[in-house]
């Protein structure tokens, strides 16, 4: 499933939300400037095997590694998951709040991965933490919103349909779940992949810091 829109407009605009996306996609073109792009990404991105929790050096990455993206599908379809429900997010929590908010999720989604791979030699980078706890305080505290999606039908056609907030959220974080716990049985210390636990993570503690609030 893919969100078009949702349901809920936001009373204020979304300045933090929108500047996000346009430093997240300023960052990508940088990354498109080094030589080596792998070196880059090995250089910024968090990489478990080297994270040490009392150098102060190791927390840098962690906040680099939020920015950085893999490819333009990568950085679309986070950016465009984050324009669906950020701007509802930051109309509920306030400009600056909002603003730690994410960066606070990021790193919950991050060391939430970081848990079940400390071994691992593979940089972890995105926004798909982050933008999952935006997702998390969004199932939490707008329910009932509708959202407008595209869905494969049979013989692989798409419809557009519109769906309940929590069921659509909540659909995709049942997959997170099972994606993960596939993940633990292959997991292996030098492949890539996909931080499924960073989604999850990410979603727990938008969800809870909703209902903090």
């Amino acid at each position: 499933m893919f969100p078009l829109r949702d349901s809920h407009p936001s009373r204020r605009f979304p300045v933090i939300n929108y500047l996000l996306i346009l430093f997240t996609c300023l960052v990508f073109f940088i990354q498109l400037i080094p030589p080596d792009f792998k070196e880059f990404v090995y250089q910024y991105g968090f990489v478990p095997a080297n994270f040490n929790f009392f150098n102060f050096e190791s927390y840098k990455n962690i906040f680099y590694s939020i920015f950085l993206h893999g490819g333009l599908f990568h950085l679309f379809s986070n950016m465009w998951f984050l324009h669906i429900f950020g701007d509802n997010v930051e109309d509920r929590l306030g400009h600056l709040r909002y603003l730690f908010f994410y960066l606070a999720g990021g790193v919950a989604a991050v060391f939430s991965q970081y848990i079940f791979n400390t071994d691992s030699i593979i940089p972890m980078i995105g926004a798909s933490g982050a933008v999952s706890a935006v997702a998390g305080l969004y199932f939490a505290s707008f329910k009932r919103a509708r959202i407008e999606a595209l869905v494969v039908g049979f013989f692989g056609l798409w419809h557009k349909i519109e769906l309940p907030a929590w069921f659509f959220l909540g659909y995709w974080f049942l997959t997170q779940i099972y994606s993960g716990l596939g993940a633990l049985a292959t997991f292996n210390s030098s492949s890539g992949g996909i931080a499924w636990f960073a989604h999850i993570g990410g979603f727990v503690f938008g969800y809870i810091v909703a209902k903090l609030i």
